[in-house]
């Protein structure tokens, strides 16, 4: 019987650190398996993979963020009167658009027969209103006279009667004068009272009725006269006059042409003072305030300006604003030349807050896509307060965050993208 060959096996030893080695080598390998098995699982886990050359990435960070509002505006006069027809007639003009002129020129004349007619009506109607006021003064003061002098008379009769009733009643107590004679006298003295008192009421009551009549009199001439003098100012205005010094704008009429009264004659610009008319978006309707800082952009560089008027309304989804300037006005501007302009409505120190981007309007503030080792993650966030390039960060987001601000409508509705270098 052949034995096997066990008695003659023997254990070698290895040599020392080729073990070592050899334990490197399986945990080196069971890394690298790990490894492949997580970039597999996190490649198979994204829905889409985008090239990085095709997107835009910002970092969140703490600042300052400045809350502005851009808008497009153009150089307007501060002081550009309308001037329009004051009557029905026609018109002559007596310049021209882009005339210099001063203010007390005449710009244009209206001929306006009917205005004209009424004003020679009404200074006749006051004319014989000044005459018949005359003569009703007179009429007035003659009566007055009448009753003062029957008024005199009948004080003179009184003073007489009394007189022969002393005369009557001495000859009653010698007994020279009949008892009857005497009663009679007594009697003349009480109607002569009776008439000397009527007739001094009646003087008063005539004083004052002349005195009502000549203040009657009076209003009906102060009225007439308004009448006449508003009709002449009226009719002086028939001959328009440049308000301010400046320069002839829009003629909105031609030479003898037949207007309505109220109609659009010419704007007249004083460009000695000029303005920015702004229109800015309704969503900052809210935000605007008189005196806030504006940084404009006008022909030959930068300016600077207050916010000097807002409208009440809004029109078109804008609000008008007016800018005054608040340096020295810049030189070489004109009428309705094109400005852009920044309102600068708040600064907010020490908030988070990261690059503005389209990712704001495309996911109506509600997400960011957060990026993590090549895998951009749609993540809830609450976004605040925004300015010309930043957004302000409430929640979902912390400094360092690296997110994607442009190019994520690639993503469709993925909630994971794998992005390549």
């Amino acid at each position: 019987m052949i034995r096997d060959t066990s008695a003659q096996d023997r254990v070698i030893a290895p040599p020392p650190g080729k073990r070592r080695r050899h334990l490197l080598v399986i945990v080196g390998a069971s890394a690298a398996v790990l490894l492949l098995v997580a970039l597999g699982i996190r490649f198979f886990a994204s829905e889409r993979s985008i090239d990085a050359s095709r997107l835009r990435f910002a970092e969140v960070k703490r600042g300052t963020l400045v809350r502005d509002a851009i808008a497009d505006g153009r150089i307007v006069a501060a002081d550009s009167p309308s001037l329009y027809a004051p009557a029905n007639g026609a018109v002559t003009l007596k310049t021209r658009a882009g005339a210099t002129v001063a203010k007390g020129d005449v710009l244009a004349v209206i001929d306006s027969p009917e205005l004209a007619a009424e004003l020679e009506r009404e200074r006749a109607l006051l004319a014989s209103l000044q005459a018949t006021g005359e003569r009703a003064r007179i009429e007035s003061e003659r009566l007055r006279l009448t009753a003062l002098k029957a008024a005199d008379e009948a004080e003179v009769a009184r003073i007489a009667a009394e007189r022969d009733l002393v005369r009557s009643e001495r000859g009653h107590e010698k007994g020279a004068i009949a008892e009857i004679d005497y009663l009679k006298a007594k009697d003349a003295v009480d109607a002569a009272r009776i008439r000397a008192r009527h007739a001094a009421a009646d003087a008063e009551l005539e004083t004052q009725s002349v005195g009502f009549e000549q203040s009657t009199r009076a209003q009906e001439l102060r009225r007439q006269r308004s009448v006449v003098a508003e009709l002449e100012r009226r009719y002086d205005e028939l001959t328009v006059r440049a308000p301010v010094d400046g320069i002839v704008g829009t003629v909105a009429v031609s030479d003898r042409t037949k207007l309505a009264r109220d109609a659009l004659l010419m704007i007249v610009l004083d460009l000695s003072r000029l303005e920015v008319e702004i229109r800015v978006p309704e969503s900052y309707a809210d935000d605007l305030g008189i005196g806030m800082d504006v940084e404009l952009d006008v022909p030959g560089g930068k300016a600077k300006g207050r916010l000097a008027s807002i409208s009440p309304e809004v029109v078109g989804s804008e609000v008008l604003a007016r800018v005054a300037f608040a340096d020295a006005q810049p030189q070489g501007l004109r009428q309705n030349q094109r400005v852009s302009a920044r309102v600068l409505i708040e600064n907010k120190p020490d908030v988070l807050m990261v690059r503005r981007g389209p990712f704001v309007e495309q996911t109506g503030g509600r997400f960011a896509w957060l990026v993590r080792d090549g895998i951009a993650e749609r993540q809830p966030v609450r976004l605040g307060d925004s300015s010309l390039d930043a957004i302000e960060v409430l929640d979902g987001l912390k400094p360092g965050d690296r997110i994607v601000i442009a190019g994520t409508d690639l993503f469709q509705d993925a909630k994971r993208v794998r992005i390549n270098d």
